[in-house]
């Protein structure tokens, strides 16, 4: 073993980074067996120098991640800070500077992840981001590695513990959005500002990262189709239960049928309670992957937390600091296939649809007309009318969201269509 240790440096110390450096101190050993050398935290960067970090000698601590990623003598940098700068920054300054990189920051990967790959590359460095997608699960390794020779064509997931929480309680309880949500807050699965989790802002930037590896593609977060799920009802359980289904947040990428393009989209989502994605409880992740040779294959666990997190970011820094002695890099960008992303209007998929209608003669056979003119096919329809009013459920076969679409806006110039209570789309059949 080499007794010289390979020095890291740590860019943020919060509930993430002060368990890596925990984890760090107490499994030293073992970290060193399993590397070939010993790993030493060299210096870690924080907002707030005054706090009491239980661990970790005050000396190491700095104010200046700038200095601190300049030393020269960083073998990798771990950077756990998260949003867009100072971050982006820092990693490109890292990679100057002649180290390499493990981050968890998801937002900065799906915006500017080809820029940092030809960074890593330029300096012959590393960079690895396990943790930025679905915590402790072995996902994005997999993806890049174990399934580099097979033809991935479709990843359907759960990639956000709290919104998953919160629907979880929703079908399991009959709790309303709200109420889900405050005991969310309260056990501490949310936020105080939800916006990123329920509107679906995390995911989507989870889904461009996985939809890029995936599919050998760059996929920016722009390119990702966000619809969040704060408008989800106890109703809208309850027609996914008379349909036998449930509702979930998901992410979902996938190849167009022909292969010549491929989508990534965030949106809740009827599935059959016969999928394994209908079975995840609380605030677990599950990715279910799809592809030509390996068929189909579920990733689950814990998707956020310090520990798990922390887990995936240590398996990547064993990775980087073993690529490190031994003068080699791990695998970069994979972006040959280039594949053009489409739009949401592509995507082909059944949908539920929910009407608050007139009660009275004809209202069926015109909402039925204005499907078939739009190329739309009718699958089941179920009608409950009383005193004047009625709901009328429509689920659908496949078919493309334009075409959806201009069903919907059609639907609603009828006179005998009161208002349009609920789309969902329907997957995993």
């Amino acid at each position: 073993m080499r007794t010289r240790p390979l020095k890291v440096a740590l860019l943020g110390c919060g509930v993430v980074g002060s368990e890596v450096a925990r984890i760090m101190t107490t499994h030293a050993d073992d970290l060193a067996a399993r590397i070939g050398a010993p790993v030493e935290l060299a210096g870690v960067a924080v907002r707030r120098p005054s706090k009491v970090r239980e661990g970790i000698d005050p000396s190491l601590v700095t104010t200046d991640a700038t200095a601190l990623v300049k030393r020269g003598d960083i073998d990798v940098v771990v950077e756990v800070i998260g949003g867009i700068e100072p971050a982006r920054t820092l990693i490109t300054t890292a990679f100057e500077y002649g180290a390499s990189v493990v981050s968890a920051n998801k937002a900065l990967l799906a915006q500017d992840g080809a820029a940092l790959h030809a960074a890593a590359e330029d300096h012959d460095a590393d960079l690895y981001y396990e943790a930025a997608v679905a915590g402790a699960i072995p996902l994005i390794r997999p993806l890049r590695e174990s399934l580099a020779g097979d033809k991935v064509n479709r990843v359907l997931g759960i990639v956000n513990g709290t919104t998953n929480f919160i629907l979880d309680k929703m079908d399991t309880t009959g709790a309303g959005y709200q109420e889900a949500l405050d005991e969310a807050t309260a056990l501490g699965y949310a936020e105080a500002d939800p916006t990123a989790d329920v509107e679906g802002f995390d995911a989507a930037a989870k889904a461009a990262i996985l939809a890029g590896i995936a599919f050998h593609s760059r996929v920016r977060l722009d390119d990702v189709y966000r619809e969040g799920m704060t408008e989800v009802t106890a109703a809208d359980f309850a027609s996914a239960k008379e349909m036998g289904c449930t509702i979930k947040l998901l992410a979902i990428c996938e190849r167009a049928e022909d292969g010549e393009s491929v989508t990534a989209r965030v949106h809740p989502a009827m599935i059959p309670l016969t999928h394994p994605l209908a079975s995840v409880r609380g605030a677990y992740n599950a990715v279910f992957v799809e592809s030509d040779a390996s068929g189909q294959l579920m990733f689950y666990g814990p998707g956020a937390g310090g520990s798990p997190t922390a887990s995936a970011v240590l398996g990547d820094l064993v990775a980087v600091c073993r690529n490190r002695l031994n003068g080699a890099t791990g695998p970069g960008e994979s972006a040959y296939a280039a594949l053009p992303v489409s739009g949401m209007g592509e995507v082909v998929t059944r949908y539920h649809i929910s009407l608050d209608v007139a009660d009275k003669p004809g209202v069926l056979a015109q909402v039925a007309t204005v499907f078939a003119e739009h190329g739309v096919s009718i699958d089941t329809v179920r009608q409950q009318g009383k005193d004047g009013e009625a709901s009328l459920v429509v689920v659908t076969h496949r078919a493309s969201d334009a075409a959806l679409g201009g069903t919907v806006e059609a639907l609603r110039k009828l006179d005998t269509v009161r208002g349009v209570a609920s789309i969902m789309r329907v997957e995993g059949e």
